[in-house]
């Protein structure tokens, strides 16, 4: 058996070794089938005759053109189909010539589509079994011509099974390697956005917290000797600006630390209804903030909702950051038909146009309110505003896709 297997394998490796000896057995199947007499005085019988000369020549032609039979199928097939219709008119007795145009036309069969197999395998059927039964020595309806209809059909059928079942497992593996690609694609994916989202979270925690204990540092160090009592209360304000800070990096860090699938928080996601807390921090740091709002009962998707809170949250942010405490800002919150719209404005007061909201050193404030904009499908600008300051406009969608959904199926009309 292992003999066998090897043997197997290494013909494997070299069709064209296999070939020839494939070539070599039909050769000698022909030239054994050559001294069978179909027609002795007691039927079918062994004879001990020599087939004449045409008979060897057509078989080692026959033999010897499926050497090729890989290279060049239709090529084999029409030699091998001339020298057996040579031989159906010729040979009395006749010798199975005909068996090289059968394998070639299961090679074809094996290598093309069905339709070529169709084509070719009807013509090869009409050639032969015409040529034997109108021009052979034997009458017409003998069972040697017969024969010839029968292997022709058989070997252009198992040539197009074994081409279908190729395909079939083919096409079994094809689709295994594409679903095993998808999930390393989708949990490359996954691993990706979850690591933008983690990112997002902690920039706009650490940001907008540390900035408030940065301002509120700033007022007590510099009111500590005159003013105490206002010191004071600027330290009491960075305490809770920092347990805040550390409450939120806990939690952030809490779920990053489980081994299995988070637990999903407690606590509800901040939104716009946390605004006037948000405002409140940056006026205890000492900036001017004036608030304008038209969406009063407009029912926001949760991901739209903390994506409005973090865009206002980072704007006010970049405002105390690099336009100072000195700067005014302006937040609105318009529903407009069946977006909602958030801008934030400040006059840059308190620094140059070109340093604001753009430090030295590179931030991801602004690159982490695109990603979140167009997470939610909607859109951003930014950009400086005319006569100093910063603009930041966002427009984002009140209604996801999963709701339109819900209410066109609900109202058709």
């Amino acid at each position: 058996m292992h003999t066998l297997a090897r043997a197997r394998c290494t013909l494997g490796a070299h069709p064209s070794a296999l070939d020839a000896a494939l070539a070599a057995a039909v050769l000698v199947c022909m030239v054994a089938g050559s001294f069978v007499d179909p027609h002795g005085p007691q039927g079918v019988s062994w004879a001990l005759r020599t087939p004449d000369a045409l008979s060897l020549a057509l078989m080692a032609v026959g033999a010897a053109a499926l050497v090729f039979r890989r290279r060049a199928p239709l090529v084999v097939l029409a030699v091998t189909g001339c020298v057996s219709v040579v031989e159906s008119v010729t040979g009395d007795p006749r010798v199975p010539v005909v068996m090289s145009a059968v394998l070639a036309l299961y090679t074809v069969a094996a290598s093309t589509d069905r339709p070529t197999t169709w084509r070719v395998g009807l013509l090869t059927m009409t050639v032969l079994t015409g040529a034997a039964m109108l021009a052979g020595p034997l009458p017409w309806y003998a069972q040697e011509n017969l024969a010839v209809f029968a292997w022709t059909g058989i070997g252009a059928s198992a040539g197009d099974a074994v081409r279908s079942r190729r395909a079939f497992v083919q096409a079994i593996r094809d689709r295994a390697e594409k679903a095993e690609r998808t999930r390393e694609e989708e949990a490359r994916r996954r691993v990706a956005e979850e690591r933008l989202r983690i990112a997002r979270d902690l920039h706009d925690v650490v940001a907008h917290h540390i900035a408030l204990v940065n301002v509120q540092a700033g007022v007590a160090a510099h009111v500590m000797d005159k003013r105490p009592d206002q010191a004071k209360e600027a330290l009491a304000h960075v305490r809770t600006a920092s347990r805040s800070a550390l409450d939120e990096l806990r939690a952030t860090v809490g779920l990053l630390r489980q081994s299995d699938d988070p637990k999903a928080p407690t606590e509800p996601a901040p939104g716009l209804d946390r605004l006037d807390e948000l405002v409140a921090t940056f006026h205890h740091a000492g900036l001017h903030v004036e608030v304008a709002r038209t969406d009063q009962g407009t029912d926001l998707p949760t991901a739209v909702d903390l994506a409005a809170y973090r865009i206002i949250q980072e704007a006010l942010t970049n405002v105390q950051k690099h336009a100072g405490t000195r700067a005014k800002a302006e937040v609105s919150v318009v529903r407009v038909g069946p977006n909602i719209e958030v801008t934030v404005l400040d006059d840059g007061a308190g620094g140059s146009t070109a340093e604001t909201h753009a430090p030295a050193g590179g931030g991801h404030g602004l690159l982490g309110m695109r990603e979140r904009v167009t997470a939610v499908r909607g859109t951003l600008t930014t950009g400086p505003r005319y006569g100093g300051g910063f603009r930041v406009h966002a427009i984002l969608p009140v209604r996801n896709r999963t709701d339109a959904a819900t209410d066109a199926a609900k109202d058709p009309a």
